[in-house]
């Protein structure tokens, strides 16, 4: 059973506990996108990992953990973590591979990711991270980037001298100041030896594993609406976390996989700029943010909160083929008297969109309708059977489904690896 997951919503769906609980059963986790922009928090015991660029699965001694082609990576921010999964007890030696055709985020990649946020206009500012993601992924499609297999290369540091300064030539044009060559030249002399044990022929190594009948594991980064193509556009990221990005970041075809698992929050959170229909600025924002832990893995950021946006639901089952459904987080409703579901946006002359508009303007004129349904008031964080939630919290699961389309498979109830429940699959 091969299976891709994906965030069905602006990302920090709890993808990372989600990962790591169907990893039981996988034999090979595939990072297939994103960079270190992303954070995926799994708690065991009364411990916390944060990973941003390792799969998850390399919490599973055993477990094969791949960074496809899809991936840029920072090769710094890598062996930082690399390091603090070894401290943690994990050995990755033999069962850690880096796909020799990822590309690389480098310092003039970050360089240029701050000096192009810092010149764009207040209102027009994208809230990036400023980790040269969008900037790497930029190079990799003008044909100039630097992949992980370059490194390999005798003029390695010849490509660094060009690299910085063709960087230089943007940074001095938007008013920043212009980066060294030989420094960055020896800046990265080290990370070669470093890295080099792990860089693989990831497209060889994932079919001989599909070959031998192994069980293969697809995680994404971010999620649906941050997709370069089907997302806030421009609130975006750089790649495509949505299903069909498993395929070209992998280099698996369509008809390897047999199943997709969307991880979807049972309220809905955004960080940075761009639009939120149902964000909350009031008590119930507030309440979801600090019941909730709403800050970011990797920035710290507080997380805006609203309540669950069924048009974004359907809209993530459509695009991605969801088959089935990890829903997280229902243990932070669990105060509600009252649980509202957005089933549409209403603009001013009464017309209602039930599906996501392209065009983001429209939402700055609509208001989202709302189905109010009663909240169940009790402590769920201690049930292991889906048959014991409180009646109205299933009703509420229920109409969200019936909403969304798609099955439910895993009902997360707490932020513990122990809080999660299996139900389909």
């Amino acid at each position: 059973m091969n299976t891709v997951l994906v965030g069905a919503q602006w990302g920090d769906e709890g993808k990372g506990k989600v990962i790591d609980f169907l990893t039981e059963e996988a034999d090979v986790v595939v990072r297939f996108q994103g960079g270190s922009n992303a954070g995926h928090t799994v708690v065991v015991g009364d411990r916390k990992y944060v990973l941003h660029l390792v799969p998850s699965g390399v919490l599973h001694e055993g477990k094969h953990c791949v960074i496809g082609n899809g991936v840029v990576m920072d090769p710094f921010d890598l062996m930082k973590e690399l390091e603090q999964v070894e401290s943690w007890g994990f050995a990755l030696k033999g069962r850690f591979h880096i796909s020799e055709r990822a590309h690389m985020v480098c310092e003039w990649h970050r360089a240029l990711d701050r000096a192009e946020e810092a010149a764009r206009a207040q209102d027009a500012k994208i809230g990036t991270t400023g980790r040269g993601i969008g900037p790497a992924y930029a190079a990799k499609v003008g044909r100039f980037g630097m992949r992980v297999g370059d490194i390999l290369r005798p003029d390695f540091q010849d490509r660094v001298r060009a690299q910085v300064e063709e960087a230089n030539r943007a940074l001095t044009a938007l008013g920043a100041q212009a980066l060294d060559p030989e420094e960055m030249v020896r800046l990265y002399a080290p990370m070669v030896k470093a890295l080099m044990p792990y860089v693989t022929d990831t497209i060889q190594f994932i079919h001989d594993k599909l070959d031998a009948g192994a069980n293969l594991l697809f995680e994404g980064a971010q999620a649906t609406m941050l997709d370069i193509d089907f997302g806030t556009y421009p609130f975006v990221t750089s790649s495509n976390p949505t299903a069909g990005g498993a395929c070209t970041g992998s280099g698996v075809p369509p008809r390897k996989i047999d199943r997709v698992i969307g991880v979807i929050k049972l309220y809905t959170t955004r960080v940075g700029e761009g639009p939120f229909p149902t964000e909350l600025d009031d008590a119930d924002g507030e309440t979801l943010r600090r019941r909730g832990g709403e800050f970011g893995a990797t920035t710290g950021r507080p997380r805006r909160c609203g309540w669950f946006d069924a048009v974004i639901g359907r809209y993530a089952q459509r695009v991605n083929g969801v088959d089935y459904w990890a829903m997280t987080k229902l243990d932070v409703l669990d105060t509600f008297p009252v649980v509202k579901i957005c089933t549409g946006y209403r603009r001013k002359d009464g017309f209602v969109y039930t599906t996501f508009p392209a065009d983001l303007d429209v939402l700055k004129w609509c208001e989202p309708v709302y189905e109010e349904m009663p909240g169940w008031q009790c402590e769920t964080s201690h049930i292991t059977r889906y048959e014991d939630l409180p009646a109205n919290a299933k009703a509420y699961i229920a109409r969200i489904l019936e909403l969304i389309g798609g099955k439910l498979g895993v009902l997360s109830v707490g932020p513990a690896r122990e809080t999660t429940l299996r139900i389909n699959i």
